[in-house]
């Protein structure tokens, strides 16, 4: 099967009873327009998007009548941060962005991916953290930078 558009994304089909067929990614893979994957169900998909497109947790990608073939990111061990404090809350922003570690904010915690050296700055810090998994919903976003 060759996909080349998306049918919408699964919020869009809140009444549908429909089985969902997922294909998991790697969370730098949504930002890849050209993929070769396959369903848990066994279906074997080639995604070729329009220049520009790129893919989105949810997205559909076919419907019949009984299933829906769509995209979500796998599950990845991470650290949830939950800073008390507006202290707590800079510090550790300032130490994940001074090792240039990307990071997702939501719902007042950080979450950055897991990295066994970040508890020893974590404790240092004196911020509260978890591990955790998450599936992560948007790609992480490098920022270039200079010295």
């Amino acid at each position: 099967m060759v996909i080349t558009t998306t049918k919408g994304n699964l919020k869009d089909y809140t009444s549908s009873n429909k089985k969902i067929d997922w294909i998991e990614l790697e969370w730098e893979e949504l930002n890849k327009r050209i993929l070769r994957k396959q369903t848990e169900g066994g279906s074997d998909v080639s995604i070729s998007l329009d220049n520009g497109g790129h893919l989105h947790y949810g997205d559909v990608l076919y419907e019949d009548e009984d299933t829906l073939i769509a995209i979500r990111t796998k599950l990845e061990k991470v650290y949830v941060i939950k800073p008390k404090t507006m202290k707590e809350m800079g510090k550790a922003a300032f130490e994940i962005g001074n090792r240039h570690t990307p990071c997702i904010i939501e719902d007042n915690e950080i979450l950055v991916r897991y990295d066994h050296t970040l508890e020893k700055l974590m404790d240092e810090v004196g911020v509260t953290y978890e591990q955790s998994e998450r599936r992560f919903k948007e790609p992480f976003k490098y920022k270039g930078h200079q010295h």
